[in-house]
């Protein structure tokens, strides 16, 4: 799926990890502009520099469905200082991504399906019992959501051992994804992130916030953590992704208000 997202600054909003990576070998531009801002456009709002809306990289224009959403996007611009830092704009990456590939929600949506395949929620641990207690404490409620509002009933497995999950479980879930271009492509982002189609879609239907997404999808890391302390590589993947976590959650929250 990864693919389907063009470099935008040097990154893609797919896998956050690589994104730092990249944005590492990438020359930081200096500022050019003065002000930014947003413009009512056909079906949303541009978002402007000096009064030009912006466009990505391959010359698309970029397009916010929402006023909030584009404000969002110019406050990021704003934020720079005498060079732009990629980094420090998620907002403005998912959105050129989002314009790259706007005509193919299908295949967005079709690759979240994917993971209702192996989802994050489905493989528990077999010990320590405090574990194995916390994973359903957090997990549990999140597969009774899905059996009860979508009618999605998935099978659960210990350990690493592959287990196929019934079609129908999976036909349900995917029944419920958004289809609009900007929704599908904040649930992409949710569920890579976390590596929970589940979680991602509790999220986007309101069964559980956004901290409690993310406290789910970590259940085993802070298990790790507190056992054995932090590790600074993992914490610094873990706040690359959390940084587009947010980006995503900010794109879904202003999609529903």
């Amino acid at each position: 799926m990864r693919e389907l997202f063009d470099e935008v600054a040097g990154q893609s909003p797919l896998d956050p990890q690589e994104s730092v990576r990249r944005a590492t070998r990438v020359p930081q531009r200096k500022r050019f502009y003065k002000e930014a801002g947003t413009a009512a456009a056909d079906g949303g709002f541009f978002v402007t520099l000096d009064g030009k809306p912006i466009r990505t990289p391959s010359g698309r224009q970029v397009v916010a469905p929402v006023c909030a959403i584009g404000e969002a996007i110019a406050a990021e611009w704003s934020a720079q200082g005498e060079t732009i830092d990629p980094l420090t704009m998620p907002l403005t990456r998912f959105a050129n991504s989002v314009a790259e590939v706007g005509d193919r929600v299908d295949a967005v949506a079709d690759d979240i399906a994917k993971y209702l395949g192996s989802d994050l929620l489905f493989y528990r641990a077999g010990h320590p019992e405090a574990l194995v207690a916390r994973e359903a404490a957090f997990w549990d409620p999140v597969l009774a959501w899905a059996a009860n509002d979508l009618g999605a009933h998935f099978i659960l497995s210990e350990g690493i051992v592959h287990v196929t999950q019934p079609e129908q479980a999976i036909k349900a879930a995917r029944g419920v994804f958004p289809s609009d271009p900007w929704s599908v492509a904040a649930l992409h982002l949710v569920t890579t992130v976390t590596g929970s189609a589940l979680l991602a879609l509790a999220f986007w239907r309101g069964a559980l916030d956004s901290d409690e997404v993310w406290a789910a999808a970590h259940v085993d890391d802070d298990w790790n953590v507190e056992k054995w302390g932090v590790d600074e590589e993992v914490a610094a993947r873990r706040l690359a992704k959390f940084i587009d976590f947010r980006a995503a959650v900010t794109i879904l929250d202003a999609l529903r208000a």
